[in-house]
């Protein structure tokens, strides 16, 4: 199997982790909250079981980052994580107290850290011209899972049986399915995904771009055109005169895989950076924001229009359309601009977004269908503002840090936006009777974010001399 193959299948394993992982979140939260109050857990166990998950990510990220980037490999890295998945997930099945169950969660979430390691992953083995569009794909993945999870409550709440001393019904059994699932995935990783080497550091022989290249780009682009991109492009676009240039000034023979990526590393300039500071605050307001509103919009829409778990049910299924169509149209966008356009673009809608909640939905006025409106057109702006920042922040972040420490760089990332994922629903969920505060503070946040982005916009790039450090450091 060639190195094309390998990097193929990975990259679909990948798709497939982000999926589970999706499907997880829509198969128990719609049933936690039922759970807990049959192990008669107080009112705030809930926040508590949502926020074990997501610290137990921002913890392990940064660990298994820094692993993966001493070692270069992830796929022992994955298949570790989700023994803590598949073995959380049966803590939850059988949940004789709510601390069992809170403790679940958090055993659980310790496999999520492993997505630092999976971006440091991607990041080594992508052009930087196709890394937004494959990070697009991944992203879409988890949103696909989001969507789909529900159809599987349509199953699992028939249940009604027991497996030796367990009871398994609608609340147990969406622990006892996703252990299943995990189980499957295990397989899966074992089978499918490669450690392939970074780009870079591949042998000339087996890296998927040395055919064309001395070619030039009519050539590259009939090729593109007679196999679908099979075969150099498989997310996106390749800039032939950036192939050429890495190609031609490959080393015949790399670094050992032995040296330490932080003999010379530094984390006050890596992570003090002016333009790493605005990505890292970007993700942590966007995520905030995002995690705020989603805590409004159920007792919004039960106050002013009666939805029920079927209303709830539909709107989630139709934004999560949204939110895939979303990632596929920045996808396209980000062969033809840049990532900080997208960013900014995505920035501006999310502004929008918020102002339009302040002024409509703060205080809705008017009749049913006026408000029912209302309130579409705020819930469709901030999500398609949610792709664009999502996927270019996470593209452009991939950039600026240092490809060898990748791992522990996406792991201190995502640790920012689980921190954000914690606080937003809990800044939210003290103030769903005063919306002006709430809708407020994150007008501010993105105000704030905006002037960051404006002064540090010409600083938002792949700067040349990361590259070339790369390349030394790579041989390629």
């Amino acid at each position: 199997m060639d190195y094309r193959q390998k990097r193929k299948l990975s990259f679909v394993t990948i798709g497939l982790i982000f999926l589970l992982s999706g499907v997880e979140y829509a198969v128990i939260l719609p049933t936690i909250w039922r759970y807990l109050q049959l192990l008669e857990a107080p009112p705030y166990f809930l926040g508590l079981g949502l926020s074990a998950f997501s610290f137990s990510g921002l913890v392990t990220g940064p660990v298994f980052g820094h692993w993966s980037d001493r070692t270069r490999t992830t796929k022992n890295i994955i298949l570790f994580s989700n023994v803590f998945e598949i073995v959380g997930n049966v803590m939850y099945f059988m949940g004789y107290s709510k601390w069992l169950l809170l403790s679940s969660r958090l055993v659980a979430g310790i496999g999520a850290g492993a997505g630092s390691s999976i971006f440091g992953f991607l990041t080594r083995t992508t052009l930087p011209d196709e890394r937004a569009q494959v990070f697009a794909a991944v992203m879409a993945c988890r949103q696909a899972g989001l969507l789909i999870g529900p159809a599987f409550n349509i199953f699992l709440r028939l249940c009604d049986f027991k497996l030796g001393p367990f009871v398994v019904n609608k609340y147990t059994s969406p622990g006892l399915f996703m252990c299943g699932m995990w189980l499957l995935m295990q397989f899966a990783v074992m089978g499918l995904y490669w450690d392939i080497p970074p780009l870079g550091s591949v042998p000339e022989e087996h890296t998927p771009l040395t055919e064309v290249r001395d070619e030039d780009e009519e050539l590259l682009m009939s090729l593109e055109d007679e196999n679908g991109a099979a075969e150099i492009d498989l997310y996106g676009s390749v800039n032939p005169e950036q192939t050429e240039t890495q190609l031609s000034s490959e080393s015949p023979s790399p670094p050992p895989a032995s040296s330490d990526p932080f003999a010379s590393f530094s984390t006050s300039h890596e992570f003090l950076r002016e333009e790493v500071v605005v990505l890292l605050t970007a993700q942590f307001i966007t995520l905030f924001n995002q995690t705020a509103l989603e805590t409004m919009v159920t007792p919004l829409t039960q106050k002013y229009f009666g939805f029920g778990e079927l209303g709830n049910s539909v709107m989630y299924s139709l934004c999560g359309v949204e939110v895939i169509a979303g990632f596929f149209l920045v996808r396209w966008l980000s062969r033809v601009l840049e990532d900080r356009v997208v960013l900014a673009v995505g920035l501006v809608i999310c502004s929008g977004a918020c102002v339009w909640c302040l002024i409509f939905l703060a205080n809705p006025q008017g009749g049913f269908a006026f408000e029912l409106m209302e309130f579409i057109i705020g819930v469709f702006l901030q999500l398609l503002g949610l792709p664009f920042v999502a996927v270019s922040q996470v593209s452009l972040f991939s950039k600026v840090t240092a490809e060898k420490t990748q791992g522990l760089s996406q792991g201190v990332r995502r640790s920012v936006g689980g921190l954000a994922t914690i606080l937003g629903p809990l800044w939210a969920g003290g103030l769903i009777g005063n919306l002006y505060v709430m809708l407020g503070m994150m007008m501010l946040l993105l105000t704030l974010i905006m002037i960051m982005m404006v002064l540090s916009y010409e600083n938002l790039v792949e700067p040349p001399r990361v590259v070339s450090a790369e390349d030394s450091e790579n041989g390629g």
